[in-house]
């Protein structure tokens, strides 16, 4: 699954850290496209066992961390588990099957 990660319409560059939950029942490889994202800012990817994270060629992948996680089993659970986890969620999605997934990030 390749995830695109862009900073929304009214910021030119993105520089705020940020944290992705990317839960599956199945093991995958997380393709990680960026734009306008600035190097050098902590960005964590918890990913479901088995899973990994691949990056772009280039500096992101310096600043950026990914962990392995056991996740709760069902979406509510781990709404509930993140929100106790990190005070706040600003998006959650559930997709069934997709081959790309576009995510804006910003204010």
């Amino acid at each position: 699954v390749t995830l695109h990660l862009n900073p929304i319409s009214s910021v030119h560059i993105h520089q705020k850290p940020l944290v992705f939950l990317l839960n599956s029942p199945l093991p995958l490889v997380w393709k990680l496209k960026t734009e306008r994202l600035a190097p050098g800012i902590r960005r964590v990817f918890f990913v479901s066992l088995g899973s990994v994270v691949q990056f772009e060629k280039g500096n992101f992948s310096l600043s950026a961390e990914t962990e392995e996680k056991f996740f709760p089993e069902k979406n509510e659970h781990l709404l509930q588990w993140a929100q106790k986890e990190y005070g706040a969620v600003t998006s959650f999605t559930e997709l069934k099957v997709s081959r790309n997934i576009y995510i804006k990030v910003g204010e």
